[in-house]
C-alpha cells in the first residue's frame, strides 16, 4: 500500500500528537498539550511549508477541543498556502493502525467520548484495507461493551473500559503512516472542512428536553429562528393544514425527537421545517411557510438551521421528496439539491421526486452569523498585519496597514445564544471553527491583498474562553507557520484600550481608561501604551453580565443591554432606589451580583411594575457607581484624559453621563466598542515595531492580567 506524497496530515483528536509528511513523523503523548506542540512539532521535524501541497487533518470523533486545535491549525495552514484540505476520520487511522499490524476480520475501533460515552465504528478488516460498517455514532459505554463482545476492539476508550478482546496497546491509536493511509475522501476548499462531532451541544440537547413541555411558552419577541416548541404544536398543525391541504400531518406526527425549527414573529408562528437523521443522510421532513411572508428568505434561513444541527450530528447530505409539480423544486436545486428518482404516484395523484445533495455549506461559510463588514481603501503599507479575534462569540478577522484599520469582518454568535439566555461556551467554539475560514477569506478580499503580503499574524491569547480563544490562536499559529512570519499574542483588553485610538481624537497621558463588558468592568490607569496599572475590577459579576440576568428576569432576551438601554429611554431613572453597591467602599472596586439581586427580588414582588421604570431605574444605579468610580480614579492619578471602551461602552446613558468628569473624554467608536479584531490589529502593530512576538509553542488563557510592561 502506497500514499501519496507531500501532503502534510495531523491529528490530535485524542492524547497524543501524530504527525507525517513524506518520510518525516513523529507521535508522541500530548496530555492536553496539544496548541503548545504541534506546530514546534512541524519545527522540529524541518517540515517545510513550501513543499506542502495538501494538508490532512483528524476530524475526530475524539476531544472537541482536541479536534478543534489539529483543524483550526489545518485551515490556517491549508488557507495560507493555497492547498486544499483533506478530512480524515480518526477512527479510520486506527483501524489502518491495525491492517499495517496485520489485523484482519471484523474489529471495533472504540474512542473515549466522554461522560461514561464511546464513539464506536465496526469495520472489516481485508487485505486490501479496512472498510467501516457502521456510520459515526456516540453511546453508553456499557452499551457498546456488550455490543463488542468477544470482537477485538482497539482504540483510546481502552484506557478507561474494560472490553473482552482487547488489542494490544499500540494499536489504539492512530500512527503517522495510518494517518495518511486513511485519507478517502476528496480534497475540499478549507471551510468545509468540519469536525465529527455526532450529537448537539450539551446545551442544545437540553433546551430539545425543555421544548417537549406544552407548557413552555418563548417570551422572545421579534423575528426569532428557533428549535420547534411543542406549546406552538397545535399553531403548526392548524398551519399545516391551511399550506399542505390532504398532504398535511396530524399533530402526532410530528416528533419532537426530531430535528424541528420554527420561525416566529412576535411569537406568531412564520414557518416551521424538520427533519431526521438516518446514517449520514439527513431527510427534511417539511418545510413549510405561511404566504403572508413567504420570499423574504425565510425558508433558506431555515435550512441553514436545519444543516447547522445535521452537520454537528454527522450527516453529510440532505434528501427529501416533493411533488414533481410543486414550484419548491427549483428553491431546492438553488441550495444544490438534485433530482435522483422518482416515485410513481407517490401522492396518489402525482409523482414524487426524491431530491439529494450536500449540506449547504459553501467555502465562505459562517456558520448561518450575520457579517459585519468594514473596509478602507488604502495604499499598502507595511507592516501589513492579519489579526484574529475570538475570545467569546464573536468571530473576527482585521487587516491593518502600518497601523491604519484597511478591513475589518465580525461574524456575530448573538443569534445562536439568545435562546440560552448568555454565550454557551461549547456553542461558541463549534461556530468559531466554522466561520473562521470565511472571515478571514471575507477580511483579505475586502483589503484586496494576497497571503503572501502578509507580515505578521495576530490573535488574542486572553482573557476569555479557552475553548473559543483557541481557534483563533490555532489557526492564527497555523498562518504564522505556513508564511514563515512572526505571530504576535495580544491581551484582549489592551485591545479595548487601543480602540480609543480610532476615536480619531489626541489622547493625553497619563490616562484612566474604563473597561466594562459582558466579562470585564475595571479602571486602568494608563501610564503609557504598554504600560498599566489595574486600579479596580468587579469582585463579582461584570456590568454587561448583570444587565443580561435583569433582562433574563424580565423575560425581555438576549443581549440585554441594547434592550434594556431601549426601554430606559422612557422610563423614570428616580422610581426605585435601588442600592449603589460599594459606592462609598473607599476603593475603586466594584460589586454588581448585590444590585442584579435586588432588581431580581424586586421583579418578583412587584409583578406588575413598570418595565421601564425598572430598566431606568436600574440602569441608573450602575452608572452612578461608574462615574463616580472614574471620577475617584482621575483625581488619584491625575489623569489627562478618560478612556471607555469594551462592549458596554455602547450605552448612551453611560457615554453621556461620562462627558462631565473635567478632563479630555475619548470613546471608542460604537463599531469597535464590542469584539473586534481591528483594536488586536492596533496592539499587534505596536507589538511588530517593538519585535516582541510569541513563539508558536504559546498557548491562550482564560484570565490574564494587564499590569505589565509591553
Amino acid at each position: 500500500m502506497t500514499y501519496k506524497k507531500n501532503i502534510l496530515a495531523i491529528d490530535t483528536a485524542n492524547e497524543q500528537i501524530t504527525v507525517a509528511f513524506n518520510d518525516k513523523e513523529a507521535t508522541l503523548p500530548a496530555h492536553r498539550a496539544s496548541n503548545t506542540m504541534l506546530l514546534p512539532t512541524l519545527q522540529k521535524l524541518g517540515i517545510n511549508p513550501k513543499e506542502v501541497n495538501a494538508v490532512a487533518v483528524g476530524r475526530g470523533p475524539g476531544s472537541f477541543t482536541g479536534v478543534r486545535i489539529a483543524l483550526a491549525t489545518a485551515k490556517g495552514i491549508a488557507s495560507a498556502l493555497g492547498v486544499k484540505l483533506i478530512g480524515v476520520s480518526t477512527l479510520d487511522a486506527v483501524a489502518w493502525n491495525m491492517w499495517n499490524n496485520n489485523v484482519r476480520g471484523k474489529t471495533y475501533v472504540v474512542a473515549d467520548a466522554m461522560r461514561k460515552e464511546i464513539y464506536p465504528a465496526l469495520y472489516d478488516i481485508t487485505d486490501d484495507g479496512p472498510k467501516r460498517l457502521t456510520p459515526d455514532r456516540v453511546e453508553k459505554a456499557d452499551k457498546v461493551i456488550e455490543e463488542c463482545g468477544d470482537t477485538l476492539v482497539a482504540g483510546d476508550a481502552l484506557t478507561k473500559y474494560k472490553f473482552k478482546n482487547q488489542a494490544p496497546e499500540k494499536l489504539w491509536n492512530p500512527t503517522a503512516k495510518s494517518l495518511l493511509l486513511a485519507i478517502n475522501s476528496k480534497p475540499q476548499d478549507p471551510g468545509t472542512v468540519l469536525p465529527v462531532y455526532t450529537r448537539l451541544s450539551d446545551a442544545e440537547e437540553g433546551e430539545r428536553v425543555k421544548l417537549k413541555d406544552k407548557n413552555l411558552v418563548s417570551g422572545v419577541q421579534g423575528n426569532t429562528f428557533a428549535p420547534l416548541n411543542a406549546s406552538n404544536l397545535d399553531k403548526v398543525v392548524e398551519l399545516e393544514n391551511e399550506l399542505m391541504k390532504d398532504d398535511a400531518w396530524t399533530k402526532e406526527k410530528f416528533n419532537l425527537d426530531n430535528i424541528w425549527w420554527q420561525a416566529t414573529k412576535d411569537n406568531k408562528l412564520m414557518a416551521y421545517a424538520g427533519g431526521i437523521l438516518a446514517g449520514d443522510t439527513f431527510e427534511i421532513l417539511k418545510i413549510a411557510v405561511d404566504t403572508k411572508y413567504q420570499n423574504q428568505g425565510i425558508a433558506t434561513k431555515l435550512m441553514s438551521k436545519l444543516a447547522n444541527d445535521a452537520r454537528d450530528l454527522g450527516a453529510k447530505t440532505f434528501t427529501l421528496e416533493v411533488r414533481e409539480s410543486n414550484p419548491a423544486i427549483k428553491f431546492y436545486e438553488k441550495l444544490g439539491l438534485k433530482q435522483i428518482s422518482r416515485r410513481k404516484n407517490y401522492y396518489s395523484d402525482e409523482d414524487a421526486i426524491i431530491m439529494q445533495g450536500p449540506l449547504p455549506i459553501i467555502n465562505k461559510d459562517v456558520a448561518g452569523m450575520d457579517l459585519k463588514t468594514e473596509t478602507a481603501n488604502n495604499k499598502v503599507e507595511y507592516p501589513v498585519i492579519l489579526s484574529i479575534e475570538s475570545s467569546c462569540d464573536e468571530t473576527a478577522a482585521a487587516i491593518t496597514f502600518n497601523g491604519k484599520v484597511i478591513s475589518n469582518v465580525v461574524a456575530s454568535q448573538v443569534d445562536f445564544h439568545k435562546r440560552f439566555g448568555g454565550v454557551v461556551p461549547e456553542i461558541a467554539s463549534r461556530k468559531h471553527i466554522e466561520a473562521i475560514c470565511g472571515v478571514v477569506d471575507t477580511c483579505l478580499e475586502q483589503a484586496n491583498i494576497k497571503w503572501t503580503d502578509i507580515n505578521a499574524v495576530a490573535s488574542t491569547y486572553a482573557p476569555g474562553l479557552v475553548g473559543a480563544l483557541v481557534v483563533g490562536m490555532a489557526y492564527a499559529k497555523g498562518v504564522a507557520w505556513a508564511l514563515d512570519v512572526p505571530f504576535i499574542g495580544v491581551n484582549h483588553l489592551e485591545g479595548h484600550l487601543y480602540a480609543n485610538k480610532l476615536s480619531g481624537k489626541e489622547i493625553k497621558l497619563p490616562a484612566v481608561a474604563s473597561i466594562i463588558s459582558g466579562g470585564n468592568t475595571m479602571l486602568v490607569e494608563v501610564k503609557d501604551w504598554g504600560d498599566y496599572k489595574t486600579l479596580g475590577t468587579t469582585i463579582d459579576d461584570a456590568v454587561g453580565e448583570a444587565f443580561d440576568k435583569v433582562a433574563k428576569a424580565l423575560n425581555l432576551g438576549y443581549p440585554g443591554g441594547p434592550i434594556i438601554s431601549k426601554l430606559a429611554k422612557t422610563g423614570d431613572p428616580k422610581a426605585i432606589n435601588f442600592p449603589r453597591a460599594m459606592l462609598h467602599s473607599g476603593d475603586l472596586k466594584f460589586s454588581l451580583s448585590g444590585l442584579k439581586t435586588a432588581v431580581i427580588t424586586y421583579i418578583k414582588e412587584n409583578p406588575k411594575a413598570n418595565i421601564n421604570d425598572i430598566c431606568a431605574s436600574f440602569q441608573q444605579a450602575v452608572i452612578d457607581v461608574q462615574v463616580s468610580k472614574a471620577k475617584t480614579a482621575i483625581e488619584q492619578t491625575g489623569a489627562k484624559s478618560f478612556m471607555f471602551g469594551g462592549g458596554v461602552a455602547a450605552n448612551p446613558e453611560l457615554r453621556a453621563a461620562y462627558e462631565n468628569l473635567g478632563v479630555d473624554i475619548i470613546m471608542a467608536p460604537l463599531e469597535y466598542c464590542g469584539d473586534n479584531a481591528a483594536m488586536i490589529g492596533l496592539v499587534a502593530n505596536e507589538r511588530y515595531k517593538q519585535q516582541k512576538f510569541f513563539d508558536l509553542s504559546a498557548d491562550v488563557s482564560a484570565h490574564a492580567s494587564l499590569d505589565i510592561k509591553y
